[in-house]
């Protein structure tokens, strides 16, 4: 049993990696849009931020993620197996028809519908993240939205007597340095959450480990307060690696198709959309960054009119938000049956 436990860690790496390959459009999509960097240029700058979110982001995310949404005398291997499983199937559709959904509530989604699947709907501590995670499907890219804006507004005031050459060449090289927070941000809110369920499964499954030897005497952990370092390793490195890889796919849709971006456009979509998510992480929310991101470039283009915006293509991703949940719950209740007939806890 415990070469299964280390069995399911690796498969949360591997969600780590594909949250980091589907959300890479986050981080890249109006810098490369905007024509700022190359596509290559932009993984890469994107990869080393994410991963440089490991010294700046600390651990308090993850602890909220791993015990408040789900009783944890409920949690055991099968429940985390079966919430990776539907977290990753629905990120690999949305991925598939370049929709930018959230791999932070295809996750929750799935832990939720694997506890569920177990133990009924008492498995579910409602209470403030739940409330806070589900506001946050409005609140993240309203909040997006409305920072793009002013940030666009205040923009165009300040600069209103600067020649389109002059801004243009100046918003080139601040969009380097929006992106590079874009990506902080984003490496510091979504590793945290792979972080807090590795750490879920280990506490549940303690037993397994207590007077094991060598590298399976590491994964002993009696609790939530402390976060092992190769925990917050192996998530920042995978989700680097998998921003690294790209989803292009949704760069397409988030980069072109939803308004037309320029660099100061883009500066200020990203500017807006980092600031909204370190603030829920700083507060320990778990929002999602392509909500807020995509909410941010909508504020933007709504700025030059509100015709700029594709309002159809918009609407669209919206309902992609709004079912995530519920899509990555039936997902991971369906994984969790079919694997408890076949695994024996």
């Amino acid at each position: 049993m415990a070469y299964y436990v280390v069995a399911i860690v690796i498969v949360a790496l591997l969600f780590d990696f594909i949250n980091g390959f589907h959300d890479s459009a986050n981080s890249i999509a109006t810098i490369v849009g905007t024509r700022v960097l190359s596509p290559l240029a932009a993984v890469i700058w994107a990869a080393m931020f994410n991963f440089l979110a490991l010294f700046v982001s600390g651990t308090g995310l993850a602890k909220a993620i791993g015990a408040g949404y789900i009783d944890i005398k409920v949690v055991d291997a099968n429940v985390i197996m079966a919430a990776l499983l539907g977290a990753i199937i629905w990120n690999l559709i949305t991925w598939w028809f370049g929709i930018p959904s959230s791999s932070s509530h295809a996750l929750i989604g799935g832990y939720a519908g694997a506890a569920v699947a177990k133990a009924g709907w008492v498995a579910l501590l409602w209470g403030p993240k739940w409330i806070e995670t589900l506001s946050a499907i409005v609140a993240s890219p309203a909040a997006g939205m409305m920072a793009g804006f002013l940030l666009m507004t205040l923009v165009y005031i300040l600069f209103r007597n600067v020649s389109y050459q002059g801004s243009k060449t100046f918003f080139r090289i601040a969009q380097l340095s929006s992106s590079a927070l874009l990506s902080l941000a984003h490496g510091g809110n979504d590793a945290q959450k792979t972080m807090g369920i590795i750490v879920a499964l280990l506490v549940a499954t303690q037993a397994y480990f207590v007077n094991e030897t060598g590298f399976l005497h590491h994964l002993y952990l009696a609790d939530m307060k402390t976060i092992p370092l190769w925990v917050e390793l192996g998530a920042y490195t995978m989700i680097s690696m998998g921003t690294l890889f790209g989803g292009w796919r949704i760069v397409h849709t988030m980069g072109t198709r939803i308004t037309k971006l320029r660099p100061v456009g883009g500066f200020c979509a990203e500017t807006g959309g980092a600031l909204v998510i370190l603030l829920a992480t700083r507060f320990k929310i778990p929002v999602s960054t392509t909500h807020t991101i995509t909410g941010a470039i909508v504020g933007v283009g709504a700025t030059n009119r509100l015709s700029a915006v594709r309002w159809g293509l918009a609407g669209r991703i919206v309902w992609a938000w709004v079912i995530t949940i519920p899509a990555a719950l039936i997902i991971a209740a369906l994984s969790y049956k079919i694997l408890a007939m076949f695994v024996s806890l």
